[in-house]
Parts: C-alpha cells; structure tokens; sequence
C-alpha cells in the first residue's frame, strides 16, 4: 500500500497506466483507498426553463469532445483529444485517484544555498513570503536575469521545512530542464520530480515537483502552494485547460504565485500583490537592442544566398568566440537557413535532440544555434549574443522580443552583449520592447 500511496497521492492516473498490478489496485479500491471516477464527467445545468446535459474531460476540463465506436462499451463513446497524448479519456475509462490517509511528510530539508539576495530580490522575497502566509496571490514582477528562481529559494525552504508540497510549473520544457538541477543543488536530500514530455519514468512521492503546465492535468488537490514561472508563456497564456490544470492541481483553498519579466495586462489586473525588480542581480542595466534593417532577407535564403548583414554578424560571432542565437519567425525558414550556415545546427519545439544542443551551446561545443521562439525563455548561456531575424514579423510580441533580449548579459563576468533586431520595417512591438527595457533601466528599483 505505501508505494501505492505515494505514487498517487495527489494524482489522478488512468487506471490501464498504473504501474501497479490490477490485483493491488482492485484490492486497494477495495479498502476505500483508491477512488475510480469515469474519465468523462456529466453534470445537468438549467438555463431559464431548459434542462441540458454537458460533458467535459475530468483530466484537463475540455468540454469540445468526439465521439467514437468503442471496441470496449460496444458503442458510441465520448474522448478527449486535448489531452490524448497523455492516454485516451473516453467515457468508459477511469481515472484513479488516492483517497485513503495522509501521506505525511517528515524528512529533513536541507537548505545548502549559500547565496546572497540583492537589497532588491530580499524584498521581493519578503514580499512573496508575506504573501504566501497569509494565503494572497503574489506577482513577481522581475527582469529577465535579476534573479527570480533565487528570491525562491528562502520561500520554498520554509515551505518545505514545514511540511508543505510545492510545485514550480512553467509552459516551457526548457525552464524545467534549466530549474531541475539548481532545486536539487539547493535541497539535496528533497526528493524532487522533473516532469515533462518524455521525462523518465518516476516513481515515489517528491514533496518537490517541477513541471510543465501541461502535466498537471495529472494532479489534482495536490499542492499546498503553486508558483508559475512565466507565466504570461505561450500556451498557458491562452490555453484555459492549461489554466484549469494548475487550479486543479492546488489544493482547494491555496492560491497561485505568478514570476514573470513580462506580465500580461490581466495578469497586472487582477493580480494585487505585487513585488517589482527592474534591475539585474549583478546591477549592470539591461542590454538594449538595436535596430538593423535586413530587406528580402526570406527570398535570398529561399534563393540559397544568406543576406550580407547576417552573415557579417554571424562572422563577428565566431571570429570572437562568442556563442549566439539567431532567431527566425517560421520553422521552414528557419531549416532552409541551415542548409546556408556551416556548422550551425537549428532547433525547434519538435526537435527530439533539442536539449541536447542547448547542453553542446552551454558546454561551447558548438559555435551557435538557429531557433524559433522556442528558446526566448529558460536559456541561460555566459557571454551569449542574439540576432532576431525578421523582428517586425507578428510572431515576435513586445514580450517575446523582451525575453529574447533577456537571454544577453546575464553573468557578472559578461553583463553586456549585442542583441540586434533585423527588420523590413519597425514594428510596434519592436519599439514598445525596447521602450519598456529603456524604462527598466531608468528606474533602477
């Protein structure tokens, strides 16, 4: 029973996905510690005198469901396609969730940071601290590189000292990837959990969890405080099942924490603590983009000639042994650019060896990479330089184009950078991004 316990305490698993026996599962439903409920939900809601039926996915709340001939309830049958990629939820399916006892928590938490907090992060910190006591949702409001994930650090250590279970969830498999690490380096006897598409396989219960938003369609009354790290990321940001996940997930009276540099306008709304950093934790001002026009840049590479001004740039790279980015609008662009660059390779979302060339970036195994907005977040690499190609294109936001900005001059060794906008005409988001760094620097709190 206590693997049982603490694999599911918390979650919700498709029954047919347990890494557990059928017979141990029957036999702990049983008991009254394992509650089956069906994958989807009905509920009967009135609107004026009409009485109607809807049905909705119990995993991620989707409500936009298909109907299929099950092989298994010999007849039509609902599924969700939202979350399919995590198995099928189809009316005839369960999901399986613990409710026997308490797991309780009683190890020892380690706290091995021996960091120092800026003026700056300290009171952010004391802020999120105060805040996460008295139950209040918190935004932390922080420029890309002033030290978020630090100003966490006291937060979730006292947190974890008193017995709670935390979670850190991003959009971004990347943030994951570049957070998992550093948590356990500061709590080395915690038990932590990365948990993300195509993560090995875990077992066991992490008082820990740092995740993508998309694998909390997995938990449900799980954590006693969540804090979402970029949160203003695409999908989350416009993905309501995502959102609906991070709610499931928490438990029912908790709140949710927000970090983020570039906070939507709802987020700034509804959102009443707020704690603001605008200065980097080394305190060098930001890196300011520059604006370079680029004119035909798509038809020469769709030619087979890579445009004059980028190929410079990329030349100034490598002769000073500087590693960079260079950031295009669309995947197929992007690909047929690589084909031009020698010794470049590109990544995208879809690319399975993507971790594994941001590792060769980082190690300096590889001179640069070509990328979309994959990476605009969660990268972290000394001394980096970035290009955006195409910078005016409706895919480069004010915010992502702040975020691309926020991966230069991040170390105290290399605080500043080149960060260049390529362009066929200045947008609005290219200006409204280089205004708002601008202000940052000039209000230096």
């Amino acid at each position: 029973m206590n693997e049982i316990q603490q694999f599911l305490t918390g979650r919700m698993w498709l029954r047919e996905h347990i890494p557990f026996s059928r017979e141990d599962i029957d036999n702990e439903i049983t008991q009254g510690n394992l509650t089956p409920y069906p994958g989807i939900q009905s509920s009967v809601k009135t609107l004026f005198t009409f009485t109607y039926q809807t049905n909705s996915c119990r995993r991620c709340g989707n409500h936009q469901l298909t109907a299929f001939n099950c092989a298994k309830c010999e007849g039509p049958c609902l599924y969700c396609r939202n979350c399919i990629r995590m198995g099928r939820i189809s009316r005839c399916t369960e999901l399986i969730t613990w409710s026997g006892p308490s797991l309780e928590i009683n190890q020892k938490v380690i706290f091995a940071w021996n960091g120092t907090l800026t003026l700056h992060q300290q009171r952010a910190s004391d802020e999120l601290m105060r805040s996460v006591k008295s139950n209040e949702s918190h935004l932390i409001h922080a420029v890309c590189g002033a030290g978020k994930t630090e100003l966490l650090f006291p937060v979730i250590a006292e947190l974890l000292k008193d017995g709670k279970r935390v979670c850190v969830a991003t959009p971004r498999t990347d943030v994951v990837l570049e957070l998992a690490p550093r948590f356990q380096k500061v709590f080395p006897n915690t038990v932590i959990h990365a948990l993300y598409g195509g993560a090995p396989d875990l077992k066991g219960f992490a008082q820990l969890i740092i995740a993508t938003t998309h694998q909390l369609y997995r938990f449900e009354d799980a954590f006693d405080v969540i804090f979402v790290d970029e949160a203003d990321a695409f999908p989350y940001s416009i993905d309501k099942s995502l959102q609906f996940a991070v709610n499931k997930a928490k438990k029912l009276e908790t709140v949710v924490h927000y970090i983020t540099a570039t906070p939507s306008k709802e987020l700034l709304r509804d959102v009443k603590n707020k704690s603001v950093i605008s200065t980097r934790f080394h305190g060098h001002p930001l890196p300011v983009p520059r604006f370079d026009s680029l004119w035909n840049y798509s038809k020469q590479i769709k030619k087979g000639k890579l445009p004059r001004k980028l190929k410079s740039w990329t030349d100034e790279r490598m002769n000073n042994n500087e590693p960079f980015l260079i950031f295009f609008p669309t995947i197929d662009l992007m690909i047929q650019a690589s084909i031009l660059f020698e010794k470049i390779p590109s990544v995208h979302a879809e690319d399975p060896q993507r971790k594994d060339k941001v590792l060769m970036l980082r190690n300096k195994q590889m001179p640069g990479l070509l990328t979309t907005t994959i990476l605009e977040r969660g990268i972290t690499i000394e001394n980096l330089q970035v290009a955006v190609v195409g910078a005016d294109e409706s895919i480069f936001s004010s915010s992502a184009l702040i975020q691309i900005c926020g991966r230069v001059g991040r170390s105290s060794e290399f605080p500043t950078g080149d960060i260049v906008f390529f362009h066929q005409g200045i947008s609005n988001d290219m200006d409204e991004a280089k205004y708002l760094i601008e202000e940052h620097n000039r209000v230096k709190k």
